[in-house]
This record gives C-alpha cells, structure tokens and sequence, in this order.
C-alpha cells in the first residue's frame, strides 16, 4: 500500500532539529487523498523543488513516499507541499 510519510522541519522552534523536543510528523495513505490531491503529490515528487530552504522561521518538509516497489525521499517549502499532507502532521513531545 502506498503512503506518504511527513516530516515538518525548522520554524521558529526549530522543529526536528538536533535536539528538539518536539517532532511533528504524519502519515497519509495514498487511496485516502482525493484525485487532485494525487496529482499535485505526483507532480511535487516528480519535479522535487531544487532549493526546500524556507523563509526565516519557515517550515520544511521532508516527504517519504512508499510503495511496495520504491521509495523516495524529498524535501520541500511549506508553500510547496500539499494542504492534504501539511494537514496530516501532528506535534508530539520526544
């Protein structure tokens, strides 16, 4: 089954960085995300932005797609990602 797992990074907490305590992550399945929201997923992983560094206090994402014959890995701008994705991350104390 394919899924896309989400990793918000940097903010103004600096979230997910060395020494965070505080990590905010989620996991989307693939039959779960409406047919546009597919293919902005599909046209994100295929022309991946070739800089993800955010404005200051800006978030990043690190995006993980998974299907049971690959698996990539891409880093985007917030303003890049798709809400369906950024809507599936949830802060978690570590």
């Amino acid at each position: 089954m394919d899924e896309i797992e989400i990793e918000r990074l940097g903010g103004f907490a600096g979230f997910g960085g060395p020494g965070a305590h505080l990590r905010s992550r989620g996991c989307v399945v693939w039959t779960e995300l409406s047919l546009s929201e597919q293919r902005a997923c599909q046209v994100l992983f295929a022309h991946p932005p070739e800089d993800a560094t955010p404005a200051p206090d800006g978030f990043r994402y690190r995006l993980t797609w998974r299907s049971t014959h690959r698996e990539q890995t891409i880093e985007a701008p917030e303003h890049d990602v798709p809400s369906a994705l950024r809507k599936a991350v949830k802060d978690e104390l570590v």
